[in-house]
This record gives C-alpha cells, structure tokens and sequence, in this order.
C-alpha cells in the first residue's frame, strides 16, 4: 500500500513540476510557488517512505544512528520550509484578490524568488541547533524507536541524558515558524474573504473563492496536524495519536496535494489535457 502511495506520490508532484515548467499559461507566481510545493513534497516522501516500505517487508528493520539524524534533520527542514512556503502562497493569494491591479508589480519574479529562497532558510536555520543539540546527548540503550521514522520525540528519549533543554529547545523552535506562518495565513485569509464578501455579482465571488479553496485545504490538513504533533512542551504522550498524524504529513499529504490543486484548477486542467494529447499526437 505504501509503495502505491509513494509512487503515487512521485508521479503526481512531477507530473506538476513539468506542467508548470512547460505550459506558458503556468508562468504565473501562484503556480511558481505550486512547482516548488510539490518538489518538497517528494523531499519529504524520500526521506521517509522508502525506509518505511523497506521496514514492512524486512524483517529486520535497522537504520544506523547518523543515517537516524539526518532522516530527522531533512524531515524537520522539508517540512518547515513547507509550512513557510505556504505562508507565502497565502499572501500570494491576498496581494492577487486585494491588490489585482500592481499584483504583477508587487508580486515580480525576483520577490518570488526571494520568499522560496527565504522558506528554505527558515527551514535550515530553525532546524539546526535542535538538530545539533541532539547529535552532542549520549545514546546508551535502549535503541529501539517507538515509531515508524526518527520523529524527534521518540529519538530524544532514547539519550541517556536530561533531555528537558532539548525539548524546550524543539518547542521553542516550532512555535514561532508553524504558529508564525499560520497567523499570517490567517491573517491574509481574513483579508482576502472580507475582499471577496464585497463582489457584488455571485459569480464574481465563486470564481475569487475557488482560487482560494485548494490552497485553504492544504493549509488546513498541514497545519492541524502539525499542531497536534509538535507545538506542545512536551512530546511524549498519545504516540499513538502522533504516529497516526505524522503518517498523514508523511505519506497521505503529500498524494493528496497534486489531486487538491489540480481537481478545482481550470489552468492545470487544460494544461494537462494538451500535454496528453500532444504526447498521444505524436505517437499517432
């Protein structure tokens, strides 16, 4: 089953880069922004599903201690520059319904560039002192993690060590970048419906809600989970809860996000439509 999700996965969100690269009807900073969601969409599948398929079919289910840190590390740093990223696809959609008149003004290539590169290193920098800290506490044993990757609650209480630093540490660092990124989703979510309340035709305000929907239900999915997983002071109970959370950022998402922008997108599904049928075309 996990297999079916990962190459799912794989064919959805390339299947979107390609898109976005090739059609010129794409060429827009929503869709820029989309492209690059779904490149840390495969990150974020890579760095875990692969292992974890490999864990169900193996009976023994291994990973080395360096090879540990660094699935916790990249998982940390796709998912955080994730979060960011969609931050800025909301004001991305504010400046667009709000501002439509300079959105091409404000919203120019090089400020595009800029806000991505900006999501990987909040990203980077927000994840490497935790990431650090736990690289330096001791390991004596048990080895055994109660989880299906190396999340970072049950890592940390395998040290033998006071581990209370770390996870204030940990907490200290999700709370501003998921409830930081969430606040201005929010906020620019607040502006846009107050902006789209005030079309006076039906039809105007379908179409603003509609450019709106699939990114709101993405944000939705994403931030709820990670809320109950990691903005908490301590980490170590419901694991059940959290394992069944962390497999719907992990696995489920990641699927989910190529069907949820491409369902409701005309752009997209025209695009897709001509690609397919230059490629059936060309083979007549």
């Amino acid at each position: 089953m996990f297999f079916i999700i990962l190459v799912a996965t794989m064919i959805g969100n390339i299947i979107i880069i390609i898109l976005v690269v090739m059609d010129y009807r794409l060429q827009s900073p929503m869709y820029f922004f989309l492209c690059n969601l779904s490149f840390i969409e495969i990150l974020i599948t890579l760095t875990v599903v692969p292992k974890m398929t490999e864990n169900f079919i193996l009976e023994k289910k291994t990973i080395s201690f360096y090879g540990c840190i660094a699935q916790s590390y990249f998982y940390f740093l796709f998912g955080t520059s994730e979060y960011v990223l969609l931050a800025m696809m909301s004001y991305d959609r504010y400046i667009a319904i709000c501002y439509p008149l300079r959105y091409n003004t404000i919203m120019s290539r090089k400020v595009c560039v800029y806000l991505v590169v900006g999501s990987w290193m909040s990203g980077f920098l927000s994840i490497l002192v935790p990431t650090v800290m736990k690289l330096g506490l001791s390991y004596c044993g048990p080895n055994v993690i109660n989880h299906f990757f190396c999340d970072s609650a049950p890592l940390l209480h395998l040290a033998c060590a006071d581990i209370h630093l770390v996870e204030l540490i940990d907490f200290v660092v999700s709370l501003p970048v998921v409830l930081g990124s969430l606040i201005l989703t929010l906020t620019s979510y607040f502006y846009i419906i107050s902006t789209i309340l005030r079309i006076p035709s039906a039809t105007g305000r379908q179409k603003a809600f509609s450019t709106c929907a699939s990114h709101f239900t993405v944000v939705t999915i994403g931030y709820g989970t990670s809320i109950f997983i990691y903005v908490r002071p301590s980490q170590a109970s419901s694991m059940n809860l959290n394992k069944i959370a962390s497999l719907v950022t992990t696995a489920v998402t990641p699927m989910l996000n190529p069907i949820i922008f491409t369902f409701r997108n005309q752009k997209v599904q025209e695009a897709f439509r001509d690609s397919i049928n230059k490629c059936i075309g060309s083979h007549v």
